[in-house]
């Protein structure tokens, strides 16, 4: 395999592998090991450039630092990708080789499930390295875990809207119908909510209109649906000028990393009168559940417990938000740095 180093202000590696027999061509970002090893997902992902590909990785990996640091895990952020082109691979082969790139790091970054990727191909990972988790028979599939939390995020941003948690009734506009997706609307329609979904894959879309009778509409008709929650749960910087002025929801909860295409964009839903749950707090449920359990070696009702309190780290969020007149993306950011700056684990 042949390593290219980048050297980026602010991160302390990132490095470049590939190995064009195999048709591997990836990147592995590590933010930051203040807190502990760098942990986050592989992105399986189809990218125009290579810089494209870099961009995206770098802000993934910035993200899980401040997530992590936000959920009181003692790990830092890093991110990878495999970049995907449109010729049949060997998938095992594919990603042992990114396993190699992962073990080539010495353990200063641990890997798992992210879009694109699933516990199938981290057992191919685990393979070359044992810096891997989100293994089968072990934490799994993050994904329900993650819905978990943004189910529970949604609860926090009603409790604070409307007086109540209640989302029974509660019209939720989903974005995205894949893994996160498809739990999280299991989720709402248990507790009665009403849903209108989206995405690119029609097939997606149609299971989840078949199992709990939601309303589909076309991609772009997704912001401007008439729903009391907007939950974007597919790829980043969905939230932007022009996206913006359409939502006519109250609440913005979701999935997606990096959803505020700049941050005056977080800026602009405040002006809106829009209440935005910060994604990387909502969404910390998969990296709770994986690193409980796999890292701390907690139990299964330990570790739900703690997926469960993203509810009360939303209200903090948003009360103190609203007591310091500040939007919330700048306060999940001050109380993330604050366990960050201070190397506290909760």
């Amino acid at each position: 395999m042949k390593f290219r180093e980048i050297r980026v202000p602010g991160y302390e590696r990132v490095v470049c592998g590939t190995e064009e027999a195999l048709g591997y061509q990836g990147i592995v970002v590590i933010h930051s090991t203040a807190l502990g090893p760098a942990v986050g997902g592989t992105r399986y992902w189809s990218y125009k450039t290579e810089d494209d590909a870099l961009t995206d990785a770098l802000r993934l990996a910035r993200g899980m630092t401040y997530k992590n640091a936000l959920a009181g895990l003692p790990c830092g952020g890093g991110k990878s990708i495999v970049m995907r082109n449109q010729e049949a691979v060997d998938r095992e082969q594919l990603f042992r080789a990114h396993g190699r790139m992962v073990n080539s790091l010495a353990g200063k970054y641990i890997t798992a499930e992210d879009v694109g990727t699933s516990p199938a191909d981290m057992e191919y990972i685990l393979k070359e390295t044992s810096h891997v988790a989100g293994l089968q028979g072990r934490s799994g599939d993050p994904s329900p875990h993650t819905a978990r939390g943004v189910f529970r995020a949604m609860q926090a941003a009603a409790k604070f809207r409307w007086g109540s948690d209640d989302l029974s009734g509660k019209s939720v506009a989903i974005q995205g119908c894949g893994h996160v997706g498809y739990f999280l609307a299991g989720e709402l329609a248990q507790v009665g909510a009403k849903l209108i979904v989206t995405d690119v894959d029609a097939a997606k879309v149609r299971h989840l209109v078949e199992e709990h009778h939601a309303t589909a509409v076309a991609p772009e008709e997704i912001y401007s649906a008439k729903a009391d929650v907007f939950a974007p749960c597919a790829l980043g910087g969905v939230l932007n000028d022009q996206t913006i002025p359409k939502l006519k929801a109250e609440l913005v909860v979701g999935a997606a990393n990096n959803q505020l295409l700049a941050p005056q964009h977080g800026d602009l839903l405040e002006e809106r009168g829009i209440l935005y749950a910060p994604d990387y707090a909502a969404n910390a449920g998969g990296i709770i559940n994986g690193g409980c359990r796999e890292i701390l070696g907690w139990d299964v009702p330990r570790t739900l417990a703690k997926v469960d309190a993203i509810y009360d780290t939303l209200l903090r969020i948003f009360e103190t938000a609203s007591r310091e007149k500040i939007p919330t993306y700048q306060t999940a950011d001050r109380l993330a740095e604050e366990r960050f700056a201070h190397r506290k684990i909760h």
